[in-house]
């Protein structure tokens, strides 16, 4: 069956559903879909802390009003859970516990049963302790459901001419940090600057993914790696160096293998799926 088809499907059956929306390629999709298929019995969701940039919230108010969608705005407070600020590798569930929990509250006070997220078939091969809070909380998530890889939606993205289709994924600020080094709002602020700095900088194809990964007071840049030789050129890479120390960097640093989705991950040796 057609995954898209399927997806449909799925969706039909759930009825009535409130999806935690960011504004990024996945969530804008299966708001889409299930605008389509569900029509004004949709509820998108979108929460705003000191771990989401401050730009995905105007993507996500702007995408809503394409989509025609209801849409919500939620605080979340993660920054109130010493675990979650002690940052141990199961750091996301803490944080998707907190979402889920506020997402839930806004379900049943709208009277919509069913809550979705959107994971993609794709996050099953990766270390996501946030999938533990989502079962334990009966948070469905229809794009694995259906199978959808990420490929799957952006092409299918594309087709449904989503502005979406072609954006960099963006995870949340704390996932630039190493598990075991304590968070605090203001690292996250100076991780959101100097990637807002970089993309200034840079950035030639706005369609291509920049992460500043903060090992204490070293930024190891990340990005793709068609874009590397261009750090080169001219004063680009003193002028980098120079803005980032403005912001309390001591060193400054380009990873040589490029940008990497949840590169913090690879100094896990060992894993288990929750």
């Amino acid at each position: 069956m057609n995954k898209l088809l399927a997806l449909k499907k799925t969706l039909k059956k759930m009825g009535p559903s409130l999806i935690a929306f960011s504004g990024g390629v996945d969530s804008s999709f299966l708001c889409a879909v299930a605008k389509e298929v569900l029509g004004d019995n949709v509820i998108a969701v979108t929460a705003v802390s000191e771990t989401y940039p401050k730009s995905e919230l105007k993507d996500a108010k702007k995408l809503a009003k394409l989509l025609k969608i209801r849409h919500k705005i939620i605080k979340t407070k993660e920054f109130d859970d010493k675990k979650f600020i002690s940052n141990p590798p199961q750091r996301c569930y803490f944080c998707k516990k907190e979402l889920f929990e506020q997402l839930k509250a806004v379900a049943k006070e709208q009277g919509v049963k069913t809550v979705l997220d959107a994971s993609n078939y794709d996050d099953l091969k990766d270390f996501r302790p946030g999938s533990r809070a989502k079962k334990e909380l009966g948070v469905r998530s229809p794009l694995q459901e259906s199978k959808m890889t990420k490929a799957d939606i952006r092409k299918f993205s594309r087709q449904l001419n989503l502005t979406t289709w072609n954006k960099p994924a963006c995870a949340c600020l704390a996932s630039r940090i190493p598990y075991g080094e304590k968070l605090s709002k203001e690292k996250l602020r100076r991780i959101e600057e100097a990637e807002k700095i970089l993309k200034r900088i840079i950035w030639a194809n706005g369609r291509l993914p920049i992460r500043v990964r903060a090992h204490n007071n070293i930024a190891r840049i990340e990005i793709d790696p068609s874009q590397i030789q261009r750090i080169f050129k001219g004063d680009i890479m003193s002028k980098i160096a120079r803005k980032l120390k403005d912001l309390g960097f001591a060193y400054v640093t380009l990873d040589l293998q490029g940008f990497r989705s949840g590169s913090m991950n690879e100094g896990i040796k060992k894993w288990k799926k929750k």
